[in-house]
């Protein structure tokens, strides 16, 4: 039997949660635009400054995944406490690094302390609220979890651009501090449990199967891919480990994943639609940034707010959801989101050189509404349906695959583009002679296509509009994708509760 937990715990256990979410979502994105000042700053090597990016990012992958496992064998406030303790440290550790090789190190540890942060805030919201108010308390985690990566780079650039790159990291210090001492004093004490048996096989077969996964997306596109032995390596690795893990996982009595939680057709169905969304919400973010500076001409801090109306469309969204989302069907809600997007992606493949700030914001704005009617909904039913000690290993899987699903998004809309750009300048290549019309009025102005100065005014151009029609490819591409996802939401059940179960959120009083 559970009794009702005091308000103002439940705010404090809220806000202390919130602010961890946000705290290690910002640090997926928020260190991308100062890695130029890093690179000059540390003597690294323009191959080796994303390091920074893939250490923390492999660590993070590898990390998520025993994150039920340890809320079982040491108590979910103790590892919750001893995570943001660790990722606030090293938080620090990172933006006093002198070297490559400690700033590698340090956000290889911060990526292992912090990997655990987003699915115990999601298990922790989940289990301190009734079955009713989940789909509230899945839209205010989903703020955290969205807005971090979207709003990350407009932060970077400010904190770059005023103080300098170490800041983007001391900006963790605070979130932490309150972060630990709001879930010091509204966490209950763990309580003793029969400690579970890790699955060291399965454990480390899953990591290294991230690990080289991660290595070969990270490294694909600087390698040329499969023309690339290093790659063809990691992709041989990936597959051989991948095919290990399952067949160990099938076979052994105690997986490191229970396999009762692939019997839940909501699960299931979510774990496939979070990967969808995870390479369009970070893929998208990835392709903006560059088009904006390299193409458009912005300047880092313009970019970042140009590209935050997203940001502002997607708490819009939640905020109605969490307000009015018991009451809507959540299969409806996805739909709805799924088709927002698509038109914001139909939009955006629709982006020229000279496009409007507006046009920008609006589609930035529309897609914000889109992914958030689909990311709490897709929280919501993928988790609530689970049994209360199957929500940690639940949202670790969750949280990977929703991980997984980003770097596949990345690495293969960076790869399509850098093609569709060789592609794209070879043919209007053909079309550059002295007699083309086009070309004739360009240089009008100019000293003519025979001067040094002539030349290079055209292949920078060229240059650029090569760049705009490959980004202009990526963005029809993940249309395509939404759409054709679309129809899975069919897969989803619709949970009906059971007036027999027992209360399931946590009592604190």
């Amino acid at each position: 039997m559970s009794t009702t937990m005091p308000a103002g715990r439940h705010a404090l256990l809220t806000v202390s949660v919130m602010a961890a979410t946000l705290m290690q979502a910002l640090d997926s994105t928020i260190a991308n635009v100062a890695l130029p000042h890093m690179q000059g700053s540390l003597g690294a090597a323009s191959d080796q400054i994303s390091w920074v990016l893939t250490s923390y990012m492999v660590a993070a992958a590898i990390a998520t995944a025993p994150t039920g496992y340890l809320a079982a064998r040491f108590g979910m406030k103790r590892l919750f406490l001893a995570a943001i303790t660790g990722f606030t440290i090293t938080s620090m550790l990172c933006g006093v690094a002198a070297s490559l090789p400690q700033m590698v190190v340090f956000r290889l540890l911060q990526g292992l302390c912090g990997a655990s942060l987003v699915p115990l805030s999601q298990v922790v919201l989940l289990n301190i609220n009734p079955k009713e108010k989940h789909g509230s308390a899945m839209a205010m985690w989903g703020m955290g979890v969205m807005l971090g990566p979207i709003l990350g780079p407009t932060l970077g650039g400010w904190l770059t651009e005023v103080y300098n790159w170490r800041w983007v990291f001391y900006i963790n210090v605070p979130f932490g501090i309150l972060a630990f001492l709001g879930l010091s004093a509204g966490l209950p004490a763990d309580t003793r449990t029969a400690a579970p048996k890790l699955d060291v096989l399965g454990f480390t077969l899953l990591s290294l199967t991230i690990a080289t996964l991660q290595l070969m997306l990270d490294r694909g596109e600087t390698k040329a891919w499969f023309e690339s032995t290093e790659i063809v390596i990691y992709a041989g690795l990936t597959v051989l480990l991948l095919y290990l893990f399952l067949a160990h996982t099938v076979t052994t009595p105690s997986p490191f994943m229970p396999l009762r939680l692939f019997a839940n057709a909501n699960f299931v169905s979510g774990l496939v639609m979070i990967a969808v969304m995870g390479v369009v919400i970070f893929a998208t973010s990835a392709l903006l940034p560059p088009f904006l500076q390299n193409l458009r001409g912005f300047p880092v801090i313009t970019t970042g707010l140009a590209v935050a109306p997203r940001g502002a469309g997607t708490m819009a969204s939640m905020l109605l959801i969490g307000r009015f989302g018991n009451r809507i069907d959540s299969r409806w809600m996805m739909f709805v989101g799924m088709l927002l997007t698509a038109q914001s992606l139909y939009m955006m493949a629709g982006f020229n050189l000279d496009v409007p700030v507006s046009g920008l914001v609006a589609s930035c704005v529309l897609q914000g509404v889109g992914m958030g009617l689909v990311f709490v909904p897709l929280t919501t039913i993928t988790l609530a349906t689970l049994q209360t000690r199957d929500r940690a290993d639940g949202a670790s899987l969750y949280s990977l695959i929703r991980n997984v699903g980003s770097s596949i998004g990345i690495a293969a809309a960076f790869a399509y583009q850098t093609r569709m750009t060789t592609v794209n300048h070879a043919y209007l290549t053909e079309h550059v002679t002295a007699y083309t019309p086009a070309l004739a009025q360009y240089l009008n102005a100019g000293s003519g296509l025979e001067t040094a100065l002539g030349l290079a005014g055209v292949a920078a151009e060229v240059q650029r509009q090569a760049g705009m029609l490959a980004t202009i490819a990526d963005f029809k591409v993940m249309t395509w994708g939404v759409l054709l996802a679309t129809p899975a939401l069919l897969m989803f059940r619709k949970a009906k509760p059971d007036p027999a179960a027992p209360v399931e959120h946590v009592a604190l009083d």
